[in-house]
């Protein structure tokens, strides 16, 4: 028997495990060859083969969140402090609808029923009378048979309803109140007056009055006209001129006569003050800034009666001036420029 020495044994236990380990690292992970039959004949691998898995993508670490407060946050809140205990809570407001416009009443007996009687002056309308005391123009034509234009003439005794009511002079229903017609103002019924002597009891004019039928007018306010007589298009017309002053500016009474109406009443006028002068004329002096008279004031020629106003619409401070003569029972719009002094 032959003896191995320890190194020589040592050796051949390294390399036999040196070449075992080479087997294991070179031995493929799957068969290279068939191992079984198909159907067919085709020799397939026992194992398939499976592919290497794809390289993952690089590692990203998680992002780092802030940590959590150590408190919550606290802040000041605005809003109403609760109600004290047992209070009561405050009633939701109640709607409350507008009122509907106004509707006169019908016709009654008593509004038809005759009463006093108005003594039509120069110049007056049935539509002034009408206003002046607060009555339907169809019920004083139907109380006096006028028929359907409702004409009038002067001196002419006017019946009105027992509903009338005297509201004051209207510039188209100038005359003195009748005998038994409740006045506005007071609720009382006027004493009786005079017969009215028409324009004759009117102070004389200032200025003598031409026979040929023009009158000795002064301009009530100097300034430049920047509205003329006439049509003004769209189918209006102006029935007078609209002077051009200063705001504030003195307007003065284009004669002496009786101031018939002062008020803001007339539509698309503003503060107006109406003049009657003798032998039918009368002056209007339209969109004052303020009326330094009263109904019923006699004015001499140059008086102030009010100042020049911003209600014209002209672009500037104007006052409205009108100039008629009386024909028949038609105030008759005349062009101030023909009658005021150049």
């Amino acid at each position: 028997m032959i003896r191995l020495s320890t190194g020589v044994l040592r050796a051949i236990v390294l390399v036999g495990a040196g070449l075992s380990l080479t087997a294991c690292i070179s031995y493929p992970a799957e068969p290279r060859y068939a191992t079984r039959a198909t159907s067919e004949g085709i020799i397939e691998p026992a194992y398939p083969y499976a592919p290497a898995p794809a390289a993952t993508a690089p590692y990203t670490p998680p992002p780092v969140e802030a940590p959590l407060p150590a408190a919550a946050p606290v802040e000041s809140i605005e809003g109403g402090a609760l109600p004290p205990a047992g209070a009561v809570a405050p009633a939701t407001p109640t709607y409350v609808p507008p009122a509907p416009p106004y509707v006169p009443p019908p016709a009654t007996a008593l509004s038809l029923r005759a009463g006093a009687s108005y003594v039509i002056q120069p110049g007056d309308t049935i539509s002034g009378v009408g206003r002046r005391f607060q009555t339907p123009v169809q019920n004083l034509i139907d109380l006096n048979g006028l028929g359907p234009r409702g004409a009038i003439t002067v001196g002419q005794s006017l019946i009105l309803p027992q509903a009338a009511i005297d509201t004051g002079r209207d510039p188209y229903a100038t005359g003195p109140a009748p005998v038994g017609v409740t006045v506005a103002d007071t609720g009382s019924v006027p004493p009786p007056t005079p017969p009215p002597s028409g324009n004759a009891a009117l102070p004389p004019p200032h200025r003598a009055v031409a026979t040929s039928g023009s009158v000795g007018l002064q301009w009530p306010v100097r300034g430049d006209i920047v509205r003329p007589f006439g049509p003004v298009g769209l189918g209006e017309r102006n029935n007078g001129i609209n002077i051009g002053a200063p705001a504030g500016a003195q307007v003065v009474a284009a004669a002496a006569g009786r101031v018939a109406y002062v008020g803001d009443d007339l539509v698309g006028q503003g503060l107006t003050v109406l003049i009657v002068h003798p032998d039918g004329w009368r002056t209007v002096y339209g969109h004052l800034g303020s009326a330094t008279v009263d109904d019923g004031d006699d004015v001499r020629a140059g008086q102030q009666i009010g100042t020049v106003g911003l209600t014209a619409g002209d672009g500037r401070p104007s006052m409205h001036f009108e100039t008629r003569r009386m024909e028949g029972d038609d105030p008759v719009a005349v062009d101030p420029v023909t009658v005021l002094p150049r």
